[in-house]
């Protein structure tokens, strides 16, 4: 979507507002045009452990959607990690689309949840400061009986942050995955197979946010 649009848009919704009117509380979203740059940015999940070459989820994503999407997962990365390098990101590849996967790592090392989610307050901040849409996707609360029991909730923290932020969030994706053993390569990171199911959710809540219009390439 055209960065010079998007501006006329807000500033269209501005002058409703003034005027008394408004663009609602949740504006539509135009789709993301094909051929567009999108950044996905994570840890080892947006990178593809546990995947076959090509098959990590950025890959299969942008099979469905015919957007150039640029993996920058990082394996072992932090939300403290997310926000240090997320202005490099940006500046290299000059998305018109962010989809943010993070928190994993902290969790496993037990960061305080209010830590972590202040991280991704900043990183989600520093992409809206510069006008670009994001999307973030909820990551599960790793537990023990969870694993146990193929059963891991999204952290609460994510559904939180999307709704003081104002951004859209992709829930439940990740944990249905890792909840089922026939889709993981161990107990933190999909399979092949489990990538594709995850691109499949994503490009699903994708199309209902409204960033994309339809599914390619199927």
């Amino acid at each position: 979507m055209n960065v010079l649009f998007r501006f006329a848009k807000r500033l269209f919704c501005l002058a409703l507002l003034v005027l008394g009117g408004g663009c609602g509380s949740q504006p539509e979203q135009l789709p993301i045009a094909a051929g567009s740059s999108v950044l996905a940015i994570g840890d080892s999940v947006t990178y593809g452990t546990g995947a076959e070459t090509a098959r990590d989820y950025p890959s299969q994503l942008a099979a469905r959607t015919a957007w150039i999407i640029h993996n920058y997962g990082v394996p072992g990365d932090t939300s403290a990690g997310i926000r240090n390098r997320i202005e490099a990101a940006l500046t290299d590849t000059r998305p018109e689309l962010v989809l943010l996967e993070i928190g994993g790592n902290d969790f496993l090392r037990l960061t305080a949840n209010g830590e972590v989610k202040e991280n991704i307050r900043a990183t989600l901040r520093q992409i809206k400061a510069r006008g670009i849409p994001v999307v973030l996707i909820a990551v599960p609360q790793f537990s023990a009986l969870g694993m146990m029991f193929g059963n891991l909730p999204d952290a609460p923290l994510y559904a939180e942050l999307a709704a003081e932020e104002g951004v859209p969030l992709i829930p439940d994706v990740f944990a249905e995955v890792l909840s089922d053993n026939h889709l993981k390569s161990d107990t933190i990171h999909p399979n092949s197979d489990g990538y594709q199911k995850m691109a499949e959710g994503f490009a699903e809540r994708l199309i209902k946010i409204g960033y994309l219009a339809s599914q390619r390439g199927e």
